[in-house]
């Protein structure tokens, strides 16, 4: 999972940097669209939208806060799957001494586990997600702002890897499948085999999926294929769930806290960036200029 994560992050992160460029031009042409109130015109809620439409953003970034926090938990997610994927092996004697009769009822179950064609698939929708905002590229209200859904997409991922890494760091919880007769013995005496605690490879589905998911349904709020995205997003998350959990690789509470957390990062990151358009707000303060200056307060009932 690292090598696949590294040259994608590294690729994003490079592109990103361009925004800092790119907002200088977005915030030009904003106010250069902007519409002034004339001389004494009254402000009116065709003003309002006049002013407030089009010309606005979807999503609004902060660079110098964005930039370094996406760096700081990209670096740090990076720096954790070095550690976590060199883990110290299990003995021979440890995976002996186990017994499934001491896992709790509820995640005693995926200790019967062990399919590697189930983990294939779980594979094969985890590898496919995490490339999906190279399909921003084919939108064109989407394109335009590249740089910018790249740096966010960074963010959602370093939301969902920070905490990730560490709990599999500390957790060092052993996998179902070491519980399983039928698993192999040098399968199960590798270091990978203490990271059950949380689901990675869910997290990271959940996120790459509803992320995109969410920014095609802020681009285009009148869509009626939005849905879909959202359901696919579930289906493929679920998938990658199913898979691990068949593939004896993840406890069911391992998969739950992993998908919440994972779908949440990709749902708020780009919502605490949407940018708040003026034209939806029953209450509106506008500046007004003329024989006098002064400030007019518009509401709508």
């Amino acid at each position: 999972m690292k090598n696949t994560l590294l040259p994608m992050l590294v690729a994003l992160l490079i592109s990103s940097r361009l925004f800092a460029q790119d907002s200088t031009g977005m915030v030009h042409d904003t106010l250069k669209t902007d519409t002034i109130v004339s001389v004494n015109e009254p402000v009116t809620k065709a003003t309002i939208d006049e002013t407030q439409g089009k010309s606005q953003p979807v999503y609004r970034i902060k660079p110098a806060i964005d930039i370094p926090i996406t760096a700081v938990t990209t670096a740090t997610t990076l720096f954790g799957f070095s550690k976590i994927y060199n883990k110290e092996r299990l003995t021979v004697d440890e995976v002996e001494s186990l017994d499934a009769r001491n896992i709790n009822r509820f995640d005693r179950s995926a200790t019967r586990h062990y399919s590697e064609s189930a983990t294939k698939v779980a594979n094969m929708l985890f590898y496919g997600s995490q490339p999906l905002p190279i399909i921003f590229l084919l939108d064109k209200k989407t394109r335009k702002d590249f740089p910018k859904l790249a740096l966010l997409y960074l963010e959602a991922m370093g939301a969902t890897g920070v905490p990730y890494v560490t709990a599999v760091y500390f957790g060092d919880r052993l996998r179902p499948y070491t519980y399983n007769p039928v698993t192999p013995i040098d399968f199960k005496l590798r270091g990978g085999s203490r990271n059950s605690f949380y689901a990675g490879h869910p997290a990271l589905v959940a996120t790459s999926t509803f992320f995109m998911a969410t920014v095609f349904s802020d681009y285009h709020p009148e869509s009626r294929f939005k849905w879909l995205f959202y359901t696919l997003a579930g289906a493929a998350t679920a998938g990658t769930a199913i898979g691990r959990y068949l593939g004896g690789r993840h406890f069911p509470s391992d998969l739950i806290i992993g998908v919440t957390m994972g779908t949440a990062s990709g749902l708020i990151i780009p919502r605490i960036h949407r940018n708040k358009d003026l034209s939806k707000r029953k209450t509106a303060v506008m500046p007004f200029f003329g024989e006098s200056n002064g400030l007019t307060v518009v509401h709508r009932f």
